[in-house]
């Protein structure tokens, strides 16, 4: 009888270690366990998405200096083609000439300007100390052999000092002691980074026009990069977007500080950024030492116009604020946790113990029927639970437990399936807020670009204007030229004009949204001719309408080059393609069709998909199901019909406006 009474007790413990570790194990366990790798997985892709932030900035920096070396090559272009520099050059007239490259040098912020004729004879500005050494370089070179470019390059010591002194003191930068960097014997940097333009001049002796500027120490161009790259509110709190110009793996400008009113000009990049960057021609996306703190960071290199890697971009920010938001995240979720913890595990095992006390004196009471005491009892109360009532009701218990799990399996699928779809619909929002994003960075960029081509504009009709003065009556015999001129610079202005309007529309917003879409239409052609040329596609374009409709000029101008561009892409062979604008019922219908390659009736089904396209690797998939939303918005209908192999053809109706 004891040793079935020992039997019974291990039993018991048995019982209850069992029910202990049911009610523990997932709360101390494998909760846990699934917090610590979910914040790992999490904190991985924080990082990964750091990195391609970091590395969105680098492309925008990039950008913004190859605008400037494109720039740059439009000023010295527009100088040596301009009316007065042509008069003074063909006629030789060398103080005249002198005093332009003066005036230009100034206007244009050029640290240097020169023109060297067929012969070698040197005009410059300021006066160069030696000029036996210029034309060795390629792009002065090339310039002489009829072709202008424009390059970084680097200017040693005895070549500024040639151009002047002031230029020599102005490139040297003493260099400071560097943690992290490969260890130097120099103490100063005295070579100069150069913006290096020159381009051909085709009259009087020839020669090339040639002009530089020199980017050590140049601010105004670091912090001007700085701020495109890193606007306001860009970064969280207490983060520091930082952009640096090296020259080899010196800071030459930057607006990274040594202390809070010093920048750090002098300081080198770590060794291994060096022997990444530098030495093996890679692009650095990782963490960085950047002169005293860890920043994200992005180093690209640059070459030279000899082709050699000459210096490297940088931009980067503060690292410490991210992780510290990340580990502020991850603590709280932790504290979170823990009380989670401490507040449900005693409620565990008081209901673990309202189980297993009860079991144990069934348990008991088995064993001494077992004995054979009939008369035994439980002497649990019967309060009408599973367990009161296992004798009698077990098959029902069973029953109701099995329908349980189906209804909670039931709704497990459902709310697993509602997830899906919202985390299916977030991700396409994010993926709309990412293109929203670039297409703001293209339309801030060609605005830009139609600002840039104003420059050029009005140097040509202002020289125009002088060729008429200078000519006097003999302007007659070519005033048929001198026309045609006139005209093509007007069809630029008008075109810039329009690009202007529709990548900056606040700017160009009228105070009653009521346009006519012939109207709209006629002026969305010239934005997309360049691609009916290149496809040699034939337009047709009919427009007899007359109504107006309540509607945004630009978003209704979107909807346009959204189809047209649409037909032209499915017309990679040529074709034709007509545009129709006319009135029909109480509004305005506009019909795009092309003779292209058509659509299947499984395509035609899921154009109008967020992010559906056909187009793999070109395309975003979002043309078609914005043009639809911005219809809709303004109680619009669109409609697609195509045929595979025999083109498409998509109709849009606006209401007209009612209170014109």
């Amino acid at each position: 009888m004891s040793s079935q009474s020992g039997k019974t007790m291990t039993r018991a413990r048995s019982v209850r270690i069992r029910l202990l570790a049911i009610a523990l194990l997932p709360t101390l366990v494998i909760m846990p366990v699934f917090f610590m790798s979910t914040a790992v997985n999490w904190g991985g892709r924080f990082d990964n998405l750091l990195i391609a932030k970091v590395n969105g900035e680098l492309t925008i920096a990039d950008q913004f200096l190859t605008q400037q070396l494109e720039k740059s090559d439009l000023q010295i272009r527009a100088v040596a083609e301009s009316a007065e520099f042509v008069h003074w050059a063909g006629n030789g007239q060398g103080h005249a000439l002198k005093t332009l490259l003066d005036a230009e040098r100034a206007a244009l912020g050029l640290d240097f300007l020169y023109y060297m004729n067929g012969d070698g004879d040197v005009l410059s500005s300021p006066a160069f100390a030696k000029t036996d050494a210029l034309a060795r370089w390629p792009v002065v070179s090339q310039a002489l052999s009829g072709v202008a470019a424009s390059h970084i390059d680097v200017f040693g010591l005895s070549d500024l000092a040639g151009i002047s002194d002031d230029l020599a003191e102005r490139a040297r930068i003493r260099l400071v002691p560097t943690e992290a960097a490969v260890p130097t014997d120099r103490n100063e940097e005295t070579r100069g980074m150069v913006v290096h333009t020159a381009t051909p001049v085709n009259v009087g002796r020839g020669g090339a026009l040639v002009g530089g500027v020199l980017l050590n120490r140049n601010l105004e161009f670091i912090d001007t990069i700085n701020d495109l790259v890193y606007p306001s509110a860009s970064l969280t709190e207490g983060s520091v977007g930082t952009a640096t110009l090296f020259l080899d793996d010196v800071r030459v400008s930057t607006n990274v500080r040594l202390f809070e009113n010093e920048r750090a000009l002098g300081t080198r990049v770590s060794a291994i950024v060096r022997e990444t960057v530098l030495e093996k021609g890679e692009i650095w996306l990782d963490r960085a030492f950047v002169v005293n703190d860890w920043y994200i960071s992005a180093y690209e290199p640059l070459t030279d116009s000899f082709g050699n890697r000459v210096g490297m971009l940088y931009v980067g920010f503060l690292d410490q604020p991210f992780r510290d938001a990340k580990f502020s995240t991850i603590l709280t979720f932790a504290v979170a946790f823990a009380v989670i913890v401490l507040l449900s595990v005693p409620i565990f095992l008081r209901w673990a113990r309202q189980i297993f006390e009860p079991l144990e004196r069934m348990l008991r009471t088995i064993t001494r029927v077992e004995g054979g005491d009939l008369g035994a009892r439980t002497g649990v109360d019967n309060t009408g639970d599973e367990i009161g009532r296992v004798a009698a009701q077990m098959d029902e218990l069973l029953e109701q437990i099995q329908e349980r799990d189906r209804e909670l399996t039931r709704r497990v699928a459902a709310r697993t399936k509602d997830l899906e779809i919202a985390n299916q619909q977030l991700e396409a929002t994010s993926r709309q807020l990412v293109v929203s994003e670039k297409l703001a960075a293209i339309g801030e960029i060609a605005a830009g670009i139609a600002h840039e081509i104003n420059n050029p504009i009005q140097v040509i009709q202002g020289n125009l204007d002088v060729m008429r003065v200078e000519l006097d009556a003999d302007a007659e015999r070519v005033e048929t030229e001198l026309r045609l001129i006139d005209e093509q610079v007007h069809s630029i202005f008008l075109i810039v004009n329009k690009l202007l309007q529709f990548t900056r529309p606040d700017e160009y917003a009228e105070s009653m949204e009521h346009h006519r879409p012939a109207d709209v239409m006629t002026d969305t052609i010239p934005l997309v001719q360049h691609l009916l040329n290149k496809a040699e596609i034939a337009l047709k374009l009919e427009t007899p309408s007359l109504r107006a409709v309540a509607i945004n000029r630009t978003e209704m101008q979107q909807v346009f080059i959204n189809l047209i561009v649409n037909a032209i892409h499915a017309m990679p062979d040529g074709g034709a393609l007509s545009l129709m604008v006319e009135d029909r019922g109480q509004g305005v219908s506009i019909v795009v069709a092309d003779t292209g390659v058509g659509m299947s009736p499984e395509v035609l089904a899921r154009i109008f998909d967020p992010f559906f396209t056909t187009k793999q690797g070109e395309g975003t998939g979002l043309g078609l199901s914005i043009t639809r939303k911005l219809v809709e918005l303004y109680d619009g209908t669109i409609e697609a019909e195509s045929t595979a192999g025999s083109g498409t053809t998509f109709r849009v109706w606006f209401p007209e406006a009612k209170d014109m």
